[in-house]
């Protein structure tokens, strides 16, 4: 994979609830969208875990200067666009994406072929058609562009631990620190951390230096160097504010390095009607074995 080291990954994000999804009236659907009690009650829990330290404090600011936790898992499953290019390469990788922001699953679809497409069940990674020679990770993939996309709200989840890291000044604007770890055994590379930027005036999140420790590329253990990826512009979606884009770096010890990427994200919907089946693997797919 020519791109896939440049950004980490959580694929499976603890704690997710089982608790039953509604039903559509018209059409007695069950929903991706889980129900009103079980939102009250996943964002109280994450509430209060976060209020009860400093570092959680400055993440609950951010999540409610971005839209509020309870907005954004009642707006349902996040529908967008994500372009992705490596600097130096010819061509970007495009996938338009459905993910269920509540349970963590997701499906892609190739912008450059769109009969190519694949995703993440929550158990397993699939590709489709069955046929296809297919070069990327799909089981890291599948998550990897939505856990920079929808930071700071995937900060709330358990097994993520916060602590306060100082400042860091970039592009002319000087940011508190967050540093995220993550229990053991939390999604597929608990060793992943970040630096999250938060702007100390509007809370809001704007990047985050991060390595991936990812053991499909790392069986033996170790990660990447650490990268520096800064969000551009402001998008409000059904009350969420997300980034239009964003630059990524290598970052050394005197602040960002050689640029290597930049992207977009562009499409942005919320789809709370979209039926639970949308994230099962689609007839015709095939399990991608390898993590």
């Amino acid at each position: 994979m020519r791109f896939t080291l440049l950004i980490t990954s959580l694929l499976l994000v603890a704690g997710c609830s089982t608790s039953p999804s509604p039903t559509s009236p018209e059409q007695n659907v069950v929903l991706a969208r889980p129900d009103d009690a079980s939102i009250s009650a996943r964002v109280a829990d994450a509430t209060a875990r976060l209020d009860s330290t400093e570092a959680g404090r400055m993440v609950l600011a951010s999540i409610n200067a971005h839209g509020g936790l309870e907005r954004w898992y009642s707006n349902g499953p996040i529908h967008f666009r994500y372009r992705y290019e490596q600097i130096g390469e010819d061509e970007p990788l495009e996938t338009d994406q459905a993910i269920d922001t509540w349970s963590s699953r997701a499906r892609h679809t190739m912008v450059s072929d769109t009969t190519v497409s694949f995703g993440w069940t929550g158990q397993e990674a699939w590709v489709k058609p069955d046929t296809t020679d297919f070069d990327l990770n799909a089981r890291f993939f599948s998550l990897t562009p939505y856990y920079f996309v929808a930071m700071p709200f995937v900060l709330a989840d358990p097994g993520v631990n916060l602590e306060m890291a100082g400042q860091m000044t970039s592009d002319s604007t000087t940011y508190d620190l967050v540093r995220v770890t993550f229990d053991a055994g939390t999604g597929d590379a608990p060793n992943d951390y970040y630096y999250v930027l938060i702007d100390p005036e509007t809370r809001q999140t704007h990047g985050v230096r991060y390595v991936v420790s990812y053991p499909g590329f790392f069986p033996e253990g170790g990660s990447t160097p650490e990268s520096l990826m800064l969000y551009d512009g402001e998008q409000s979606v059904e009350g969420i504010v997300l980034q239009e884009g964003f630059r990524s770096f290598a970052w050394t010890a005197e602040g960002a390095g050689e640029p290597k990427a930049r992207g977009s994200l562009t499409h942005v919907r919320f789809e709370p009607m979209m039926p639970d089946s949308a994230f099962a693997m689609p007839v015709g797919a095939a399990v991608q074995e390898e993590m």
